[in-house]
């Protein structure tokens, strides 16, 4: 059984909840998680640990929070009073720790899903999502992380080109796949507005109902977006439901033609 799991951000006790909810054994199901392993909950070298160790069974992919794990780590970042990444930047066996985060996939799919941590743009198909993610995912996993990290900020370029390269053309993967929420209908990319759906700026959409976009048909799982709720389309799952945050911690089975939603509550901070 193929599970997909919204934003965990360091909340240890509601995952092993949520696995005893679902019954999870490692030997029979796949458990995907959609970014955004660690920070701002209080336990992020819980959710590691427990991830790590279920070792095939689970695939963690990368989220902004675990890029930002990663840069402050090499000194690229600093600290944001709100993180609660200490007890994970003092581990003794950080470095383990650093190697097994950034070998993670910034993209992936799983029984004809398509799964990101925040979306995709209107020009992107999923096999393309898909290589552009292998592009990055090389470097992350390279031997100059540092020097990656150190040109993966900004917000600039905003709309996509397939003659992007370098820096420029890494940088627009990393925002797209881990920070998109709204962007026109020729995919330029708008990243001051954090609210919901219906809080588009003018001439933009949540980029999931950008008219005509390439990956229409296609059913992609998200998260990143706490703002939506849940949302479950056909072809659609909005899942980061804001665990972190007092909402829920949301798993969806999705395999075998089913569609079944197992959620548990998570308390306020």
């Amino acid at each position: 059984m193929h599970y997909l799991v919204g934003d965990v951000q360091g909340c240890a006790d509601a995952l092993e909840r949520l696995l005893a909810e679902i019954g999870f054994s490692p030997s029979r199901d796949r458990l995907h998680v959609l970014g955004d392993l660690v920070n701002r909950g209080p336990d992020s070298l819980g959710v590691l640990r427990r991830l790590r160790g279920l070792g095939d069974a689970a695939v963690g992919l990368l989220g902004n929070h675990d890029l930002h794990f990663l840069a402050v780590a090499a000194g690229v970042r600093p600290e944001h009073r709100t993180d609660t990444l200490a007890a994970l930047l003092h581990a003794p066996d950080r470095q383990a720790w650093i190697d097994w985060i950034r070998h993670r996939p910034l993209a992936d799919a799983a029984h004809g899903w398509l799964l990101v941590h925040a979306g995709v743009v209107p020009q992107w198909d999923a096999l393309q999502a898909l290589a552009l993610a292998r592009e990055v995912e090389a470097l992350l996993r390279g031997p100059d992380l540092d020097g990656f990290l150190q040109v993966m900020y900004g917000n600039d370029p905003y709309r996509w080109s397939d003659d992007l390269a370098g820096a420029e053309r890494w940088r627009f993967v990393i925002n797209v796949l881990t920070r998109i929420r709204f962007c026109t209908d020729d995919g330029t990319l708008e990243f001051g507005s954090k609210d919901g759906a219906d809080a588009a700026p003018p001439g933009h959409h949540p980029w999931f109902d950008v008219p005509s976009r390439r990956t229409a048909g296609t059913p992609i799982a998200f998260g990143h977006w706490s703002a939506l709720g849940l949302i479950n389309r056909p072809d659609l799952l909005a899942l980061d439901t804001g665990c972190v945050w007092g909402g829920a911690l949301t798993a969806v089975r999705v395999d075998d033609g089913r569609r079944e939603i197992v959620q548990v509550r998570c308390p306020k901070r």
